[in-house]
């Protein structure tokens, strides 16, 4: 039982012995900085059950608790709050459970599994900064939901086919003169990525001389030939051409190749690969189901629609008139398809852009009606878009910002920063490359991840590499001080210290180190990195404001100084276990 739960019940016992009454649950918040105490009872919701002058109550139930719980030491009483201090000798005792625990606040794996989807990128394209936000939350949620306990299945869905892939194609066939990443030395997404923005720029050409011949915008837009090649491509595909579907599968290979290079180079991974190739005509035979058990209503035409007008929501289709599929059709069969695939799924979480907040209302409320236990568990990871201080970014038009140009940037700009600080000196070259890279990639990671997810978020990538402030590098340097103090410390740190005074700004780090577990759980409920990154940077500021206050390797009383280095090593892990979780690695000296 914690603290918390102890002093809980023990006050509701207070209560019953004082005063004869019941109390069901007692209010606890952290007590304000002028005031000294280490956990405060709340005692104006109480005044409901006993009418009584609430600093009179407080004061009675504080010796209650003196005299009834070994822990509580003394106690004031402002107003109508109750501040307990705690002895040190729980602090110690709490400390030396914890310090060698290597996975510590991890909680203990239980027999569901959670699948979190992300990035699903589009294969016409390179990954861009939009990508980036989705690519680094679902893996994060990935990493925070399997430290709370769970087995994670980390997946994408790849948008390998549709109009858009046979656009690059198309301008690829027109214009490629054949050529490669190979003989062009450019990633296999970039290349491709040029052919879609070279066919609409001969898309746009076509319609301007169709709109010059008195053709009007609209019927320019449907019927410019190269579209209408692109389109014919697409029925080419559905129909299996040889020689299409062999320049499809060249061309998707190369871009797969391209995504892995800056998947690697972002530091994340998956576990299983969907494409929707394979997965759009799933959902058919369920759409069958869902009629014979009313799920669905066939309309005059043929169509079949899911009526969500109970649930505040509108009629959705889930097959055309003419028995072709729609994008709800697919999803239904690729979650259906998920759960086959790992049986024991009991969640799943989608990261896409809030864009998509109704579809995914539509495709969760449909999944429960066909009677899937799972899909009570399943959760959209909505986020806000990124801008830029440019201004927004278009694919078409080849203004994205691109995620491997975003990555190198980064790692100039920490590179920048740095020799202006001359933070590296006695670093090879070769150290400091490395050392650029985690700086810039962490302050990408932490910037991004900090804020709320469903925020939409401006990015400024100088701001989010300064040394100072709620910023990756600042938890960064904070880390590498402390390994340095380690490397220092030149005797046996290893003593277990059951019986020393505790400085107050050692039990400030103490009580933030207990919070450790508890945030993980409520970060890993809320799918929020913003929860880990905010924490981290709460502790890190501790810990500065300790190391600037209290001596540690300059301390005379040897427990006092080996106890500091004890604790300084675990804040430095705790730091390490948090940002693991936000996918950010932290150097050991900088």
């Amino acid at each position: 039982m914690n603290l918390q739960e102890t002093l809980s019940q023990k006050v509701k016992e207070g209560f019953s012995a004082l005063y004869g009454a019941t109390l069901d649950t007692v209010e606890f918040q952290a007590t304000r900085k002028e005031f000294e105490g280490d956990i405060t009872v709340v005692v104006f919701p109480m005044l409901r059950v006993k009418k009584m002058n609430p600093a009179q109550l407080g004061e009675q139930l504080g010796q209650y608790l003196v005299d009834n719980v070994s822990e509580v030491v003394r106690f004031n009483v402002v107003k109508g709050f109750l501040n307990l201090v705690i002895a040190d000798s729980y602090y110690l005792d709490f400390f030396n459970l914890i310090k060698e625990r290597t996975d510590y606040g991890h909680g203990q794996e239980g027999d569901g599994a959670v699948l979190v989807e992300y990035s699903s990128p589009n294969t016409n394209k390179p990954l861009h900064l939009g990508h980036v936000r989705n690519i680094l939350m679902g893996y994060s949620v990935a990493k925070i939901l399997k430290a709370a306990g769970n087995k994670v299945y980390k997946t994408q869905i790849i948008n390998d086919r549709g109009i858009h892939i046979c656009k690059s194609m198309l301008a690829w066939s027109r214009y490629g003169n054949g050529e490669t990443p190979e003989s062009t030395g450019l990633k296999g997404d970039k290349l491709v990525g040029n052919y879609y923005v070279a066919f609409d720029k001969a898309y746009k050409e076509e319609i301007a001389a169709m709109v010059a011949e008195g053709i009007s915008e609209e019927q320019a837009k449907k019927e410019a030939p190269i579209l209408l090649e692109a389109q014919e491509m697409l029925r080419k595909w559905e129909a299996g051409d040889e020689e299409i579907v062999a320049l499809w599968k060249k061309m998707n290979q190369w871009v797969y190749d391209g995504f892995d290079v800056t998947y690697k180079a972002m530091g994340v991974d998956f576990d299983s690969y969907y494409y929707e190739s394979n997965t759009y005509l799933l959902g058919k035979e369920f759409v069958a189901e869902g009629l014979a058990k009313g799920v669905f209503f066939k309309k005059e035409d043929g169509s079949v629609w899911c009526d969500l007008t109970d649930e505040g929501l509108d009629e959705k289709i889930v097959l055309r008139a003419d028995g072709t599929a729609v994008y709800m059709t697919q999803d239904i069969g690729t979650a259906i398809q998920r759960v086959k695939d790992h049986p024991d799924i009991t969640g799943m979480v989608y990261t896409v852009g809030n864009e998509q907040d109704y579809h995914f209302k539509v495709l969760f409320l449909i999944l429960k009606k066909l009677g899937f236990d799972w899909a009570k568990n399943l959760y959209h990871l909505s986020y806000g878009m990124v801008d830029l201080p440019t201004g927004k970014m278009k694919s078409r038009e080849g203004t994205v910002v691109d995620a491997d140009d975003l990555i190198t940037e980064m790692g100039s700009t920490a590179e920048e920063i740095s020799k202006e600080l001359g933070k590296l000196d006695g670093y090879t070259e070769e150290e400091k490359k490395e050392l650029y890279k985690v700086i810039g990639l962490g302050a990408l990671k932490y910037y991004i991840l900090k804020v709320d997810p469903k925020k939409r978020i401006l990015f400024d990538p100088k701001e989010s590499v300064d040394f100072q402030g709620n910023t990756g590098p600042f938890v960064q340097y904070t880390y590498a001080r402390i390994q340095s103090i380690l490397r220092k410390a030149d005797f046996d740190s290893s003593k277990k210290i059951e019986a020393i005074e505790i400085h107050p700004k050692e039990k400030e780090l103490l009580k933030q180190l207990q919070g450790y577990p508890a945030l993980v759980q409520l970060a890993a409920e809320n799918h929020s990195p913003a929860l880990i990154a905010n924490y981290t940077y709460d502790l890190v500021k501790e810990f500065n404001s300790f190391y600037q206050n209290v001596s540690i390797l300059g301390e005379s009383d040897e427990d006092k100084k080996i106890f500091r280095v004890q604790l300084a090593k675990k804040v430095g892990a705790t730091i390490k276990s948090a940002f693991t979780l936000l996918g950010i690695e932290v150097p050991e000296r900088m």
